[in-house]
C-alpha cells in the first residue's frame, strides 16, 4: 500500500496526485506574502487607499481621457431584438454595489437577531450615537453650503466606513480595547441604516408604482421558498434580480434591493454545532475501513452529500453568506468601486466657489461633523441616565471613537454620486471625501496614540491606583 504525504489529508503541504511537486511549491511560496497580507484587518483598508490612490493618479495625468474612457465603455447583452447596454461604471454602481449592500443588510439583520442591537439596553448607546453622527454632520453641511445649487450633498458626510475605520483602530493595536471596536462596528451598521434610508427617500428622483409591484413580487417569491424550506442559496437569486429589476424600475437606487434581501435573510441555523457534531459521530459510527473499501462511487458521493448537509446548515444562511462574500466585497468590489469613483481632475480647471463651499461642508462634516455629534449623543445619553459606557471604555476612548467615525470613505462617495448631478460639484465632494477622509484618519491615529495607553500598562495602572486607595483606607 502506498503511504506518504500526498495520502494525508491534513497535510496542507501535501501535494494532489496530478500536481508537479516543483511547480506546486512555487506556487506556494509566492502566494504566502498574500495570504498574510489579507490576514491583517487592516488590509481591505489598505487596499482601498491604494484603489483610491491610482484613481487620483490616473485622473491627473496624461492617460485621464483614456481612464475617463474605459470607465464609460458600454457593455450589453443583446438576445435577438432584445439588447441591453450600460457603461462599466454603472456595472459596478449600480450592479456590484448591490452585493455589497446585500452584506451590508446582512450585517444589520445579524446585529438586530443576536448582536449589539439585540437589546435595547445595549443598543441605545450606538443608536444614540450614530443618530449624533448622523444628524450632526448633515446640520453642520446645510449650515456651510445650504444654498439651493450645493445644498443636496447634506446626506455626504453622514456615513462611516467600516474597513477603513476597522483599518485604523487596527494600526493603533493593544491601545484599542475589544469593548470599543465593538461599539464601533454597531454604530457603523446603524451609520450605514440610516444612510440606506436617505438613499431610498431623499435620492430617489420619483416613484414608479409597477417597479414596486416588482418589487413586491420579488420579496414574495423568496418569503413563500423560504416558508417551502428551500435552503439552496442560488435558488433565491432568480427573485432576488427580480427585486433587483423592480427597484430600479421603480426609480429607487437598485442597491436598496441587496439591503431588502439581506434583511430577509434567515440568521438562524438549522441545525447548528450541537447538530453538527451529533450528526457527524452517528455517520462515523456506522463507517469503518472495510465498509468505506466497499462503498461504490455512487454510495460514497451519497455520504459526502450527507456531510455536506451537515456543514452548510451548521451555520445560519445569513452568516454563511457573510463568510463567503466578505472577502469578495472587501478585497475585490469597494476596490473596483474606489478606482471607477475616486479619480477626480483637480487640475484641469480652477474651482468656483461652490466648490469650494461643496468641499469645505463635506471635509467641515466628516472631520468635525462626526465627533462633534458622536461625543454630544454619548455625553447626553449619559447625563439622562439614558445609556453607560461599556467597561473598560472613557471618554477618552469615545473622543478616538468620533474621529474614526469621520473616515467616511465608500459610502461618502456613493451618495456623492447621487446627490450631485452637476461633475464640478460631483468632483468637490469627492475631493472634500477624500481630503476629509484623509484628515480624519491621520488625527485618529494621532489622537489613539496620544490619548489611550496599551492596554497592558492602562491595567497596572488601575491596579496601582487601587492598591493606593486601599492603603491609604
Amino acid at each position: 500500500m502506498v503511504s506518504g504525504p500526498s495520502l494525508d489529508p491534513l497535510n496542507r503541504e501535501a501535494a494532489p496526485p496530478e500536481a508537479w511537486t516543483p511547480l506546486l511549491r512555487f506556487a506556494r511560496l509566492a502566494a504566502r506574502p498574500l495570504e498574510r497580507f489579507l490576514r491583517i484587518e487592516a488590509a481591505s483598508g489598505i487596499l482601498l487607499l491604494l484603489s483610491a490612490a491610482i484613481a487620483l493618479a490616473l485622473a491627473n495625468s496624461p492617460w485621464a481621457e483614456a481612464y475617463q474612457h474605459f470607465w464609460h465603455t458600454q457593455v450589453g447583452l443583446r438576445v435577438g431584438p432584445f439588447a441591453v447596454e450600460r457603461s462599466l461604471e454603472w456595472l459596478v454602481n449600480d450592479g456590484l454595489m448591490v452585493i455589497f449592500f446585500f452584506v451590508v443588510g446582512l450585517e444589520i439583520r445579524r446585529e438586530i437577531d443576536h448582536g449589539e442591537l439585540s437589546e435595547w439596553r445595549r443598543a441605545i448607546l450606538p443608536v444614540g450615537a450614530a443618530l449624533g453622527g448622523v444628524v450632526v454632520p448633515a446640520l453642520l453641511y446645510l449650515a456651510v453650503a445650504g444654498e439651493p445649487a450645493t445644498r443636496s450633498g447634506w446626506g455626504v458626510p453622514m456615513a462611516t466606513d467600516i474597513a477603513f475605520a476597522v483599518g485604523i483602530l487596527a494600526l493603533l493595536g493593544k491601545r484599542v480595547p475589544a469593548a470599543l471596536r465593538v461599539l464601533l462596528l454597531a454604530l457603523a451598521v446603524i451609520d450605514d441604516l440610516a444612510a440606506i434610508v436617505v438613499i431610498a427617500v431623499f435620492y430617489s428622483p420619483g416613484i414608479e408604482v409597477y417597479g414596486l409591484f416588482a418589487a413586491w413580487a420579488g420579496l414574495t417569491g423568496v418569503a413563500a421558498m423560504q416558508r417551502f424550506g428551500i435552503r439552496s442559496k442560488l435558488a433565491y437569486v432568480p427573485a432576488g434580480l427580480v427585486v433587483w429589476a423592480g427597484i430600479y424600475a421603480a426609480g429607487i437606487h437598485p442597491t436598496i434591493a441587496g439591503v431588502l434581501v439581506g434583511l430577509m435573510t434567515p440568521v438562524r441555523a438549522w441545525i447548528g454545532p450541537e447538530g453538527l457534531l451529533s450528526g457527524v459521530r452517528r455517520e462515523l459510527e456506522t463507517l469503518t475501513p472495510a465498509s468505506l473499501q466497499a462503498l461504490s462511487p455512487h454510495e460514497l458521493n451519497h455520504a459526502l452529500r450527507h456531510y455536506d448537509h451537515l456543514r452548510r446548515e451548521a451555520l445560519s444562511p445569513a452568516e454563511s453568506l457573510i463568510e463567503l462574500l466578505h472577502p469578495w466585497v472587501a478585497f475585490a468590489i469597494m476596490p473596483l468601486f474606489a478606482l471607477a469613483n475616486a479619480g477626480v481632475a483637480v487640475s484641469q480647471q480652477p474651482l468656483d466657489p461652490a466648490m469650494w463651499t461643496v468641499m469645505g461642508a463635506v471635509g467641515l462634516g466628516l472631520v468635525l461633523g462626526k465627533p462633534l455629534g458622536i461625543g454630544l449623543a454619548v455625553a447626553m445619553m449619559i447625563k439622562l441616565g439614558i445609556g453607560a459606557l461599556p467597561a473598560g471604555l472613557t471618554a477618552r476612548h469615545i473622543m478616538v471613537l468620533g474621529v474614526v467615525a469621520g473616515v467616511g470613505f465608500t459610502m461618502a462617495l456613493f451618495v456623492a454620486q447621487l446627490a450631485f448631478g452637476d461633475p464640478r460639484l460631483l468632483g468637490a465632494a469627492k475631493i472634500g471625501v477624500l481630503a476629509g477622509s484623509g484628515v480624519a484618519a491621520v488625527l485618529a491615529l494621532l489622537l489613539g496614540r496620544w490619548l489611550l495607553a496599551p492596554i497592558a500598562q492602562a491595567t497596572a495602572d488601575l491596579s496601582a491606583d487601587e492598591a493606593e486607595s486601599s492603603t491609604e483606607l
